[in-house]
């Protein structure tokens, strides 16, 4: 398995956060995007986990933060 330089990785990350937030958008229209962010930071951390996982890291694969409901902002 080849390894990314740390720079690559970083903008991997980077690309994929943009693209889950491109995706994720649509629901500004229904007036949730204020939850869009958090929800971009925790499936991009969970991208992270299950790569380094899948790398041979030895991390636990679990939902560290509840992201906010309608009715806690």
């Amino acid at each position: 398995m080849n390894w990314l330089e740390e720079a690559e990785w970083q903008k991997l990350v980077g690309q994929f956060k943009l693209h889950v937030g491109d995706t994720l958008s649509v629901f500004n229209l229904h007036g949730l995007g204020v939850f869009i962010p958090g929800a971009v930071d925790e499936i991009t951390e969970l991208m992270v986990d299950a790569t380094q996982k899948a790398r041979g890291a030895d991390k636990p694969y679990s939902k560290k933060v509840r992201i906010p409901r309608k009715g806690d902002i």
